[in-house]
């Protein structure tokens, strides 16, 4: 593998990152008017949905496994530039990418399990069930931080340095791959009657709710969430305060704020204090992330000032 000489320029990194801060800006916003429109029939009920994107004899390629695969890839750019400007070799996150793929789906259908434990004990051959559906995404953050700490050992970097450089692609992925979720109407919260409202079909619908046909789009909540946290993180992360592992604890702190809050309209069974397992961990972890406050300031600037030349006294 080539090595990369060193960090860019710090001034034209700053500037590269601003305008394509920006860049990923309009086209978000642009990209956020498209949906709204083409998706309007479908949240109205006037168009069926179909969890199918395309048919080629025996095998389908459905929706929620496009969106899934196709979010790698403006997150390994995300991930990529930013290795560049830590002087990591970005051919080295494709070889991360497939370490992290496998934990973060391990994990992510551990926890699942673990979540509803009575019932894989009851069959424990659905387990493995993966097709029937059933991860979660705390597993995913724990999957891809235990695949972090052992990429970032291997290629020689501090843990939070390469953590702070993969992670922002995950919310990124996120967004995107929620709306798999609108494609399977799954995950949607409890009738509603509110301008955004979702349609779902029948056969979807819980069965104390069946006479219902307009829910919380839960999805989209959590999707429009997620992109905001990308929006935070891509511009904190260049502010001449940020430090190493700032973005990891931020964007954990930020995920756990979003998926609590969007827990009070997602349908769920409450677990302790009226509140479902789901936001019992999100509040956890937004704790965890408070305890960072205090030892931050012995982590080193992630976005150093310039070296001043020293000058040479004349005569």
């Amino acid at each position: 593998m080539r090595a990369l000489s060193g960090p860019l320029d710090g001034g034209r990194c700053q500037a590269i990152s601003r305008n394509r801060f920006w860049m990923y800006a309009a086209a978000s916003g642009v990209l956020a008017f498209a949906l709204v429109v083409w998706c309007r029939p479908y949240f109205l009920g006037q168009r069926s949905i179909d969890p199918v994107l395309l048919r080629v004899g025996p095998v389908q390629v459905r929706w929620y496994g496009f969106l899934i695969a196709m979010s790698f890839i403006p997150g390994f750019r995300v991930a990529a530039a930013e290795a560049r400007r830590k002087g990591i070799d970005p051919e080295r996150l494709y070889d991360f990418a497939l370490l992290a793929g496998a934990s973060g789906f391990a994990g992510a259908r551990l926890a699942y399990v673990v979540q509803n434990l009575s019932a894989y004990l009851a069959e424990p051959l659905r387990i493995v069930a993966v097709w029937e559906g059933g991860l979660s995404m705390h597993g995913v953050i724990a999957g891809g931080l235990a695949a972090t700490a052992v990429f970032a050992r291997r290629i020689r970097t501090p843990f939070l340095t390469f953590a702070d450089v993969v992670f922002p692609a995950l919310p990124l992925g996120q967004a995107i791959g929620r709306w798999g979720n609108f494609f399977n109407q799954e995950l949607f919260g409890y009738p509603t009657d509110v301008p955004w409202k979702m349609y779902v079909a029948p056969e979807f619908r819980p069965p104390q709710w069946a006479d219902e046909s307009f829910f919380h789009p839960t999805f989209l909540y959590e999707s429009l969430w997620n992109l905001a946290v990308f929006g935070l993180i891509l511009w904190y992360r260049r502010r001449p305060a940020a430090r190493e592992g700032d973005v990891l604890f931020l964007y954990v702190a930020a995920y756990s704020a979003g998926r609590f809050w969007v827990e009070f309209f997602r349908i769920g069974v409450p677990a302790a204090l009226g509140l479902t397992l789901a936001q019992l961990v999100s509040l956890g972890l937004v704790a965890l992330c408070l305890l960072w406050l205090p030892f931050r300031s012995g982590r080193p600037l992630k976005n150093p000032p310039p070296a001043t030349p020293a000058r040479t006294r004349s005569g």
